[in-house]
């Protein structure tokens, strides 16, 4: 150590200049170092993403796992940029050291539809070697930058000029600009993007109050809401024409979630109810589209109510409220349950998760309780059971009912037998009170409702598709924190029912409810179904292509 010191000289101002030095290495090699933690976390989603992509999501957790990569991914790009450019001023302060520069992954090119705006700088008038003013261009760099305009507000002026006849002096004039709502002041596309605001993005009106006030526009809460429920009334007769063509499936994907409501000094939980059709697993023609219901709470009578005209087959889960659908006695028919996989799975799931069990060991011991962490490996070998069931359906996923169900009968049966008979063995070996007992009840008491895929190629193996649909509740419940009351409720159904249908054809919502609002009142009532989501053109695609 001391012949080190010995080493180092005593100028002042070399010591100086080697600090700087020492720094400006020190930055560059952990701007290296973030460099590298960026780029495996950008490759560990990317190979996350293309195993999805080839073999489909093996567990409930592959988005919450996708979406935390990102997350983690967000955080360190923004860190080896921020260590980057701390490099770069470091390098600048010595000539010994060069300047660090990450290697970024290929960015993708704008967009070809969005128009461009050209720009020219002005060139030199001399040669910057010799002065010589005899210049010829030679081409051009062309440099884009993605920029993006305010929105921007305008009133639309509409004159209707009176005129008066000299014969008879009667008065003529044109008739007055038509609006979807009564006393209508708000142009489609400004109650397409309030609707979309609220229903879509979870926007309360309230807050887009306060957005569009800043904007230079203030329009009161009430103002706004008048309109949210005039247009539920203009768009009610497409709700209809989209829940008759969800209830005339051969099989519907149902589904309730917990919506808070505004009660007495409270707030009451209430339900939101959906009802999924999508035929695109058999290979069917008929569009994807879901219908939401809104009840206070969740007794039966209300999914009996919402199905009353259906008969066909029902995938959902085991909320005892279905019961009364499944009567061999029942008219206009009976409802063939069909079970989901997936529920079935996550109980046995919740038992073999290594990762959530050492969470609960950490949290119980951080909380001063003794709370065993138990890894069962009856639940781990159930978990594998039933995933190599879905790597058939993985492999037959959008094939015609009569291929699905013959590969089912090859493939699968053998496999749900073997399941059989080896989870009626291992329940006899376990108590009642024992919770793996329990999930595998969950599913012996079912069994005729799991295994009825086998026989019928237009079953789903789970109910996926209406947890899908009610996602996006889940997600505005902490926007929105409650349903103002149950009218409120209803009118939420609606709109729901009509945005995630839409989402469901890929068609952009807020550009179809403009469409809709602007046409809905003059369309022939015989024709309704015109305006629905997977028959609607998008006007502006003309423009985007001449642009």
């Amino acid at each position: 150590m001391n012949a080190e010191f010995a080493a180092l000289p005593n100028d002042i101002e070399t010591l100086k200049a080697a600090l700087v030095t020492a720094r400006a290495e020190v930055a560059a090699a952990l701007a290296q170092c973030s460099h590298d933690q960026a780029l495996i976390a950008y490759l560990k989603l990317e190979i996350a993403k293309l195993k999805r992509d080839r073999f489909g999501p093996r567990s409930e957790r592959t988005a919450r796992l996708l979406e935390q990569m990102e997350l983690q991914l967000e955080e360190l790009e923004a860190s080896a940029t921020e260590d980057e450019l701390a490099a770069e001023i470091a390098a600048g302060k010595t000539s010994q050291v060069a300047a660090f520069t990450r290697t970024r992954p290929g960015r993708k090119p704008f967009p070809a539809h969005l128009p461009r705006e050209r720009k020219v700088e002005p060139g030199p008038t001399a040669c910057a070697c010799c002065g010589g003013t005899r210049l010829a261009k030679l081409g051009e760099d062309v440099t884009e930058t993605l920029e993006v305009i305010p929105r921007s507000w305008k009133v639309i002026q509409t004159v209707r000029e009176k005129f008066t006849c000299r014969d008879c002096e009667g008065i003529s004039q044109p008739p007055a600009p038509f609006h979807v709502t009564p006393r209508g002041w708000a142009g489609p596309n400004l109650l397409a993007m309030l609707l979309f605001e609220k229903f879509g993005q979870h926007q309360p009106l309230n807050r887009q109050a306060d957005r569009y006030a800043r904007e230079g526009v203030p329009l009161s809460l009430s103002t706004l809401a008048d309109q949210v429920g005039a247009c539920t009334v203009a768009l009610m007769p497409l709700f209809e024409r989209l829940r008759a063509h969800v209830m005339a499936a051969e099989r519907l994907h149902g589904d309730d979630t917990t919506v808070p409501v505004l009660a007495r000094g409270k707030t009451d939980i209430a339900r939101a109810w959906v009802y999924v059709r999508d035929d695109r697993p058999f290979g069917g023609p008929a569009p994807p589209a879901a219908v939401f219901y809104y009840s206070r709470d969740r007794r039966g009578e209300h999914p009996q109510g919402h199905l009353a005209s259906y008969a066909g087959i029902l995938q959902a889960d085991a909320y005892g409220g279905y019961g009364k659908l499944y009567a061999a006695d029942r008219r206009p028919g009976p409802i063939l349950e069909a079970g989901c996989w997936a529920h079935a799975r996550r109980k046995f799931f919740v038992l073999a998760d290594v990762e959530s069990a050492a969470w609960r060991k950490a949290h119980s011991n951080k909380m001063g309780r003794k709370q065993p962490a138990v890894i069962s490996p009856l639940c781990l070998e159930a978990v594998q059971r039933i995933d190599a069931l879905f790597d058939i359906e993985r492999d037959i996923n959008g094939c015609p009912n009569n291929q699905r169900h013959d590969m089912r009968q090859e493939f699968s049966a053998p496999l749900v037998g073997d399941l059989h008979v080896w989870l009626r063995e291992q329940r006899g070996k376990l108590s009642g009170a024992n919770d793996v007992a329990k999930a595998m009840d969950y599913m012996l008491k079912r069994w005729p409702a799991f295994t009825r895929f086998l026989d019928d190629g237009r079953i789903c193996l789970t109910n996926n598709a209406a947890e899908r649909a009610l996602r996006g509740i889940a997600l505005g419940r902490k926007s929105w924190l409650f349903a103002g009351s149950d009218r409120g409720g209803d009118r939420a159904a609606v709109m729901y029912s009509l945005i995630v249908s839409a989402k469901m054809n890929d068609v952009d919502p807020q550009d179809w409810l403009a469409h809709v609002l602007a046409t809905i009142a003059q369309h022939p009532t015989n024709r309704l179904d015109e305006l629905l989501p997977w028959n609607y053109r998008p006007h502006q695609a003309a423009i985007r292509m001449a642009a």
